[in-house]
């Protein structure tokens, strides 16, 4: 059985900077293939394409670019790689010390603080706000110095104005727990990441992490908000979709190609989980698409 150590990725400041700013064009990708976190609040800006955005228990497909704000020690995995298709990808990390030491006892900043807050669940911002926010983003590579520091404050206290966004872990996912349990969550997690086209035992992902089935599922739950089955099967689903919407295979080789061994399974699971069949999910993108 393959095991993928989890790892806290360690992030230095740029010099002369209280936060980090990197900006990754279309021929080098910030792709961090495992799941991994770190103490950093987090802001992602993928300028076009589309692919899989996996954060804490949450999984989903984004198209046309994406807009994210993941908090401090939540696990995550890279948006881009070479099939995504976007321009580029700019990632801005900082310290939570970094925005409590500018808010604390400043009502002018009590935006920026509640934004925070709302970011240990994920977030990501759709409509109006990705295309106007990344713009900005985007202005901050050429900026330097106090300007910078400046644009990203203002970038952060409109976001918590904006209402397009999305809760990604409203359950409530968190890993504020001890060290143990990240690592344990963490391994559970590149295993489905890495083996979601194969057969996937329960009793299995049970003693990779050092428990009874019984207890495997009550803490599944407990951390994610949702069951190890739907879990797999909800990664399965995303991934099915992204495939429904590049892909001109047939319905019946994606949902092998996605690791169900049941088309009709396939079938009844995708509807519940989009709301349309595999044939109408696949129509209606081509409809969207020709009519842009």
């Amino acid at each position: 059985m393959s095991l993928i150590k989890p790892a806290r990725e360690h992030i230095n400041p740029s010099f002369g900077s209280s936060f980090t700013l990197v900006k990754f064009d279309k021929n080098k990708s910030h792709n961090t293939y495992y799941w991994h976190y770190h103490p950093e609040i987090e802001l992602v800006y993928v300028n076009g394409g589309s692919g899989k955005r996996q954060i804490g228990s949450h999984i989903s497909h984004f198209t046309h670019g994406d807009l994210i704000l993941i908090g401090s020690n939540l696990p995550h995995c890279g948006f881009t790689d070479k099939f995504t298709g976007n321009k580029s990808e700019i990632v801005i990390q900082f310290q939570p010390e970094f925005i409590e030491s500018l808010t604390a006892n400043k009502p002018e900043m009590q935006q920026i603080r509640m934004l925070i807050e709302r970011s240990k669940s994920g977030l990501a911002f759709t409509g109006k706000t990705k295309t106007r926010i990344g713009a900005r983003i985007q202005k901050l590579v050429d900026l330097e110095g106090f300007d910078r520091f400046l644009g990203l404050l203002s970038i952060l206290n409109d976001l918590q104005l904006s209402e397009e966004y999305q809760l990604l872990n409203a359950s409530g996912y968190s890993m504020q727990a001890n060290l143990e349990d990240n690592e344990r969550i963490n391994r559970i997690f590149n295993h489905v990441k890495t083996h979601f086209q194969e057969a996937i035992v329960l009793e299995d992902m049970a003693g990779m992490a050092g428990m009874t089935t019984p207890s495997f599922c009550r803490y599944f739950k407990k951390v994610s908000g949702k069951t190890f089955t739907s879990f797999v099967n909800e990664y399965r689903l995303v991934h099915a979709s992204k495939l429904l919407s590049e892909n001109s295979m047939s319905i019946t080789e994606i949902a092998f190609e996605s690791g169900f061994n049941n088309f009709s399974y396939f079938n009844k699971s995708f509807k519940k989980f989009t709301g349309k069949t595999p044939s109408e999910y696949r129509n209606t993108l081509k409809q969207v698409i020709s009519a842009e």
